[in-house]
């Protein structure tokens, strides 16, 4: 199993949460609340949480080819989200 996790340092971490589920959750299973979420992507499964010092992001990945992937998804839908904050990319580790 291969971990990866990525944090955006922002104060609207829970906003980004919900915009990220309801718009992945037109094409695949998504549960959320204001500071918690999961989606269910092919590649695995994603656990978003958000406090008051951003959003985080965890993948569990069986293959750890799929790791681009996870990040790429992530990475350019929040630059699109979060455009106003400048955003490039989460700051990931694996």
């Amino acid at each position: 199993m291969h971990k990866l996790e990525g944090h955006f340092a922002t104060p609207n971490g829970s906003k980004y949460l919900q915009q990220l589920c309801k718009h992945f959750g037109h094409k695949i299973d998504v549960a959320f609340t204001e500071n918690e979420g999961t989606a269910t992507f092919a590649f695995g499964a994603a656990k978003l949480t958000s406090d008051e010092s951003g959003l985080t992001i965890r993948f569990e990945l069986e293959d750890a080819d799929k790791l681009p992937a996870a990040k790429g998804v992530i990475d350019s839908h929040l630059e699109r989200f979060a455009f106003r904050e400048d955003f490039k990319n989460m700051d990931w580790s694996v």
